[in-house]
């Protein structure tokens, strides 16, 4: 068996310990989250059946960015991924700001994945729940320690659990709406013509957009894990060209099975979550200890994403300076253990945070990341208008492309901007924008003050592409390459 071979020269290089098999799977379903099994009942409430138009809407837009973001990742795959493009195509203060900001937001997913999974563990045995939350944090940060192929392994069976758990839903969902499973107490899609389909016109459509919108925050990780395997454009394109049968088939099918065989309008969909609620009209409510195992490994899933992504965007920022340069350093396994115990430690804090807190505050202190996909998805779309116009002038051609360039991407910036508005404007909504706007500003006041507000170059952006060993530098088209990995890059002067 090869061993693991780093992503970058010298000592301070990430291991390519990914398996195609793990970077496949972590594009499949590393995005599904206790959210979707669980959260999706508060979407249905505001909307009612027309709820598939917002996870339509809300599914289109991470197709759009997934497509931009996958255009330059194979042009120049690296664990920084947006940030280092919009560092190179928007200036420094650019990649420093969206850096830390994707970095905050994965940190505090860890509090709430460790308590949301420690809910499920003291309701089977009787312990407090803080310390399951701890037990599951320490565990998934020791797999992470240990190897980025430990952290592939374990996300691959989280992955197929949930992959399998969704695929057995739906089927059973198809049989109870045919009238073909015995003992359902429903059939049909009586959940879309009995109660109506709109619960609030389009308004709730809008309202139930925002709300499953950052369901999806996540599919953005296969760009950054993929770096770290031996065939990263490979893994990036597969990821990019199968996001929409994804969102289709996880999302909108399952969905659609919950909305024909529930009463979207019923307390106890509320009370029961979604998918439960739906098994329970199917007549399989014994398989609540199952839906329950699945959720748990939803939710460590997420947990183990949360630790690989925050110490990578922190890697990635000590490498270009902009993080302590300790950050940077990794083991003799190529995993970079300091940036993952301080990912980790402020996680413990904020998961001791989430028990000693007045929960107001602490939920004022999630808020703070409660805008950051869209921050994220903006700034991917502004630097690919910027990356692409320079690839184009160079000739360069990714192994993906954006359709409609640059119709599509100004159309994707503008629904963002009306996002973030409609978010800002709604009373239910308001608080998660401005906080996350009064963080972004500390933060984006702090890269200036560090780097100034130059912006970045087309040179710099064809440098990054034509160092990239992915890419034919005599005629800068893409080249696929069965082994090596992503380069990384250390600060410019």
């Amino acid at each position: 068996m090869n061993a693991p071979q780093p992503v970058s020269d010298g000592p301070s290089a990430l291991s390519s310990g990914l398996k195609p098999r793990h970077v496949t799977m972590i594009s499949i379903a590393g995005v599904i989250g206790a959210g979707l099994f669980v959260g999706s009942a508060a979407a249905i409430k505001l909307a009612g059946p027309s709820v598939l138009i917002s996870y339509a809407l809300a599914g289109t837009l991470v197709v759009l960015v997934m497509r931009m973001l996958g255009e330059m990742a194979t042009a120049n795959p690296d664990s920084g991924s947006f940030s280092v493009y919009a560092d190179r195509a928007l200036g420094r203060w650019a990649g420093f700001s969206i850096g830390w900001l994707y970095w905050w937001f994965w940190v505090l997913v860890i509090p709430v994945e460790a308590t949301a999974g420690a809910k499920i563990l003291s309701g089977w045995i009787d312990w407090p729940q803080w310390v399951f939350a701890l037990i599951i944090t320490a565990l998934l940060t020791v797999t992470n320690l240990f190897s980025v192929a430990n952290y592939g392994e374990f996300e691959f069976w989280f992955a197929l659990v949930k992959v399998l758990a969704i695929v057995g839903f739906i089927g059973l969902g198809m049989f109870a709406i045919l009238g073909l499973l015995p003992g359902s107490h429903t059939s049909g899609l009586s959940g879309f013509t009995d109660y109506g389909f709109f619960a609030d016109g389009w308004s709730g459509v809008l309202a139930a957009m925002l709300t499953t919108m950052f369901t999806f925050m996540g599919t953005e990780i296969v760009t950054i894990a993929a770096a770290e395997s031996n065939n990263p454009v490979e893994g990036i394109r597969k990821a990019v060209n199968s996001v929409i049968w994804r969102i289709s088939l996880f999302y909108l099918g399952s969905i659609f099975v919950v909305i024909a065989l529930t009463k979207w309008n019923s307390a106890s969909l509320q009370e029961n979550g979604s998918y439960q609620e739906a098994l329970n009209n199917m007549g399989l409510s014994k398989l609540a200890t199952v839906l329950a195992f699945v959720i748990l490994t939803a939710v460590a899933s997420c947990l183990n994403s949360a630790l690989y992504t925050a110490s990578r965007m922190a890697y990635s920022l000590g490498q270009r300076g902009d993080a302590p340069k300790a950050f940077a350093s990794t083991n003799k396994r190529g995993v970079p253990q300091v940036a993952i115990l301080a990912s980790v430690a402020v996680g413990f804090l904020a998961v001791f945070g989430n028990y000693l807190l007045p929960e107001k505050i602490f939920t004022y202190l999630l808020s703070t990341s409660g805008a950051i996909a869209l921050f994220v998805y903006i700034v991917i779309a502004v630097t690919q208008l910027r990356a692409r116009a320079a690839m184009d002038k160079a000739g360069a051609r990714p192994a993906v492309r954006m359709w409609a360039f640059p119709v599509l991407t100004y159309v994707t910036i503008a629904f963002i901007v009306f996002t973030l508005g409609a978010m800002a404007l709604r009373e239910d909504q308001r608080v998660n924008p401005w906080l996350t706007l009064g963080l972004a500003a500390v933060v984006v006041g702090i890269g200036i003050a560090k780097h100034g507000t130059r912006g970045g170059s087309e040179d710099e952006i064809l440098d990054a592409v034509e160092a990239s060993p992915h890419v034919d530098t005599d005629s800068l088209e893409t080249a696929p390459v069965p082994s090596g990995g992503a380069t990384s890059h250390g600060p410019r002067p």
